[in-house]
């Protein structure tokens, strides 16, 4: 896919690694929309920053796991662009779900990771992806994590939303051939959470073999290239500095 000149929705965009994706987009050519549920103020700063690169954007309150909700975006979008060519759902929910709990509010907390990390996609997508197909192409980004292959404790809802989101990925990749190509980015160390100390920022590196941190930019980057390939769907690249293979570096022969 060329992305000049294609509308893209990134879900989450206003800021962290969906900025860097937001602003890749815009750099090379496409009309983003930028999706945001509380963030007001950070999504209209992207949307500035998009503008200033030459591209059409627009920023519209949404929280993906409210259909109503989508399907207002959805008409703002329609109304402004006619529709989009790109997806990119980065929204996300972090919150903790130990398990077990005998915390009440725990029901109530599996069901908002869990329903920003898989159900927001699916509304996005059914609603979307119709005038996708009378364009006749376009190409779904979803953003997972290392959760869906290594149990993250205490995070239970969102390992489980996260690897239903791959499970999406292929299901939509599969369904939606030959018009519709759908591949995910599952990220790594790519920027510290709030707060992170220093001294735990550099033992975290421990955890992959390049020993360092990434960027949003390389997760960025990743995405474009799954946009542009035009023989790939139903994947997912990892951008984690071998992270998975991390733990064996303990046992590798020392020369």
């Amino acid at each position: 896919m060329e992305i000049a000149g294609k509308v893209a929705l990134i879900t989450g965009g206003a800021h962290r690694v969906g900025k860097a994706i937001t602003l890749m987009l815009a750099q090379a050519g496409a009309n983003v929309v930028v999706n945001y549920n509380a963030a007001a103020d950070a999504a209209l700063a992207t949307v500035a920053e998009a503008e200033a690169l030459g591209v059409a954007a627009m920023a519209v309150q949404a929280d993906v796991a409210n259909l109503e909700a989508v399907q207002q975006m959805v008409a703002a979008i329609t109304e402004r662009f006619g529709g989009v060519d790109i997806i990119v759902n980065s929204a996300s929910y972090f919150g903790k779900t130990p398990f077990p709990s005998t915390d009440p509010a725990i029901y109530a907390r599996w069901a908002e990771v869990t329903r920003v990390v898989i159900d927001g996609p699916f509304f996005v997508c059914n609603m979307l992806v119709p005038g996708m197909l009378a364009r006749g192409s376009g190409a779904i980004v979803n953003i997972v994590d290392l959760s869906i292959s290594q149990p993250w404790a205490d995070f239970t809802a969102h390992a489980v939303g996260k690897s239903g989101l791959l499970a999406l990925t292929r299901q939509l990749a599969y369904e939606l051939s030959p018009t519709i190509r759908v591949n995910a980015v599952a990220p790594g160390l790519v920027l510290p959470p709030p707060g992170l100390n220093q001294k735990r920022e550099a033992k975290m590196t421990e955890r992959n073999l390049l020993e360092q941190w990434g960027t949003p930019n390389d997760v960025a980057q990743a995405v474009k290239y799954l946009l542009e390939a035009d023989f790939v769907t139903g994947e997912v690249i990892h951008v984690d500095g071998g992270e998975r293979y991390g733990p064996n570096k303990l046992h590798r022969p020392k020369y």
